[in-house]
């Protein structure tokens, strides 16, 4: 990786769509170099569109949901020589519909390793290193709907309340240390989300969606500032995202249907 010896580098994960794109774009944009790394080919084309914002960009196609996945991301990571000043832990996936009746167990058992197992092997690998220098910042991307229990999406709730006490927790044990940890916690967004978790029909895959630039762009800003959380996009997700922290599970639970139960769109 040719690069500048001022120039700072970030690892993003599920890097070629999505947040994970806006993501690598707002660090090229301020400065940074990237690493970059998806299942598929489409990560060279975020790549160049890094790369014609003014940065050194490598790219990793790797399968984050196996142990080995995550292994060569790191070693490409080592093999740079040069230390991470920030990255993004943001690949996951969703996975819509009945658990009883509906869904499919491999389905979910790759949406845990992906959206769980992944994040924390990772993190595990990454964050020795940034505290050895004492100088580094993590964002996990994690979701509002890890404030609630979300029928229709159970196991994809629950990774990401998992995730989200993981980054509160991680965070904590740092303080002392310069590595930050920040949980950026979107609402529905516009990407390609809700078609791969099979939502298509549901109120919250057919609404009107935030802006996946302005989610990064406000998650970017929260990691550079050291923030704890963000939760990002429209005032109208900021605000259903707070008001869930205060309200019972149980009505958390019976909104969360309303948005996401088969053929909601159509209601």
């Amino acid at each position: 990786m040719s690069s500048s010896l001022n120039r700072p580098l970030a690892v993003v994960t599920g890097a070629s769509n999505g947040i994970g794109y806006e993501l690598a774009k707002q660090f090229a944009q301020n400065g940074f170099d990237l690493l970059v790394t998806s299942t598929g080919d489409r990560i060279n084309e975020a790549a160049k569109a890094c790369e014609e914002l003014g940065a050194n960009v490598e790219t990793v196609q790797a399968d984050l949901a196996t142990y080995d996945g995550v292994e060569m991301l790191y070693d490409k990571i080592k093999a740079t020589g040069r230390p991470v000043e920030a990255i993004a832990i943001n690949a996951g996936v969703g996975v819509g519909g009945d658990f009883a009746r509906e869904t499919d167990l491999k389905d979910e058992l790759h949406l845990i390793d992906l959206n769980v197992v992944s994040p924390v092997h990772l993190a595990k690998r990454v964050v020795k290193d940034m505290v050895d220098r004492g100088k580094g910042r993590i964002l996990f991307t994690s979701s509002i709907a890890a404030l609630m229990p979300g029928p229709f999406e159970a196991v994809y709730a629950a990774s990401k309340a998992f995730l989200q006490s993981f980054s509160e927790a991680l965070r904590n044990e740092l303080k002392d240390t310069g590595v930050t940890v920040t949980s950026l916690m979107p609402g529905p967004t516009d990407t390609n989300f809700f078609h791969r978790a099979g939502m298509d029909d549901t109120k919250a895959g057919a609404d009107q969606k935030d802006d996946p630039a302005l989610v990064a762009k406000q998650g970017f800003e929260a990691l550079m500032a050291g923030k704890d959380s963000m939760i990002a996009g429209s005032l109208k997700t900021k605000i259903q995202g707070t008001i869930s922290k205060v309200l019972p599970d149980t009505v958390n639970a019976q909104q969360h249907r309303q948005l996401t139960e088969p053929g909601s769109a159509n209601k």
